[in-house]
């Protein structure tokens, strides 16, 4: 594995592109210096100003720290948004009370349960096929607040960061893409190769996870293209609004204010280095290297401290505690983990797993 010169992100991540020894997200966080933000916000003035309406927009909520933030700049630019939270597949006791603090910011927030019973059976399906164990939640997120924005007659929804810039990925435009619609769901969404009419569902069991074959009158816009994102920010801002942080560092990403909605994150990043040889903290420590906050020297070390950790336990759930409504034992979710894992790049146990590193 080899690393960008500037944060930690290995090569693995797939798709990143690399310039120079420099990954693309750096190269994207570079390249803000050169925006306008000031002429960018007045641009997202006007987008509000022009839509019309009870409500101005649709704004995706999950109770986190960045749907704070959301919420908070509509509301400061005089909006009046309606907050939709698609839910997660295993909701946590401080992830309800964050959930419900978003109403208590002022607005008027819908929430869909899809059928609890066949999104357990799609948390199984997806972890055994595809190594995914949060897919349905990452497919109804950007489906659910789409049919509510049609049904209520909204024109307009205000997504959070787009993650090709945030992160890196294979849009080369991404520093000039404001827009999120079916292309995009389809090609950066995280589907890995799994399509919603693939499912064995009837079609009324997956209507939710199905992106609306019409869509006119609706745009979806990522705010992060008017106004420079900041996760670390979003979270100060959001827990001076009454958003609650855990009581410690939470186990994959190292940070007591990330990822506090879902029992079974802990189970998605822990795949998610079984197969890259990186999680959720490199994530992290490669964003606030970025923003000066940290060394890389000390990325690296958060990084090696938090990443790849078996996630006995999540949120303070134990992990057989997250496994059973989903009928996997401990031993056939080791079998599972086994299955996809990437041994040109992961080395040792399960329980223990490791990653050789090649500085860039």
């Amino acid at each position: 594995m080899k690393y960008c010169k500037n944060c930690v992100m290995p090569d693995t991540k797939p798709d990143l592109k690399f310039e120079d020894g420099l990954c693309a997200a750096c190269i994207n966080y570079a390249y803000r210096s050169k925006i306008n933000w000031n002429q960018r916000e007045e641009e997202f003035r006007e987008l509000l100003t022009n839509s019309k309406g009870k409500y101005t927009c649709v704004v995706p909520v999950s109770g986190g720290k960045d749907s704070h933030a959301q919420v908070l700049k509509v509301l400061e630019m005089g909006g009046n948004p309606l907050a939709v939270n698609a839910r997660t597949c295993h909701l946590s006791g401080i992830g309800r009370e964050n959930l419900d603090n978003i109403a208590n910011l002022g607005v008027d927030l819908i929430e869909i349960q899809p059928n609890l019973k066949k999104r357990r059976e799609l948390n199984k399906l997806c972890l055994e096929t595809v190594g995914d164990i949060s897919w349905p939640e990452h497919v109804s997120i950007f489906t659910i607040p789409v049919k509510v924005a049609i049904d209520y007659e909204i024109p307009l929804i205000l997504w959070g960061e787009n993650p090709q810039n945030e992160y890196g990925g294979p849009n080369q435009e991404s520093n000039g893409s404001r827009m999120l619609d079916r292309s995009w769901l389809e090609e950066f969404g995280g589907l890995l190769g799994l399509r919603v009419t693939d499912l064995p569902f009837s079609s009324e069991d997956i209507q939710l996870y199905q992106y609306p074959e019409q869509v006119s009158g609706v745009t979806g816009v990522f705010m992060g293209y008017y106004f420079p994102w900041d996760g670390h920010e979003n979270a100060i801002k959001a827990r001076d609004h009454g958003f609650k942080y855990f009581s410690r560092e939470v186990q994959s990403s190292g940070f007591p204010y990330e990822n506090l909605d879902n029992y079974q994150t802990g189970i998605h990043d822990f795949f998610k280095f079984l197969k890259y040889g990186f999680g959720r903290a490199t994530d992290m420590a490669c964003s606030h290297i970025r923003r000066g906050l940290i060394t890389r020297e000390e990325g690296r070390d958060h990084a090696f401290q938090w990443d790849g950790k078996f996630p006995w336990v999540y949120l303070d759930k134990s992990l057989e505690e997250i496994l059973e409504p989903l009928n996997i034992s401990i031993e056939k979710f080791k079998e599972t983990c086994e299955m996809f894992t990437n041994r040109d790049i992961v080395k040792g146990s399960i329980l223990d797993p490791r990653v050789e590193h090649t500085e860039q």
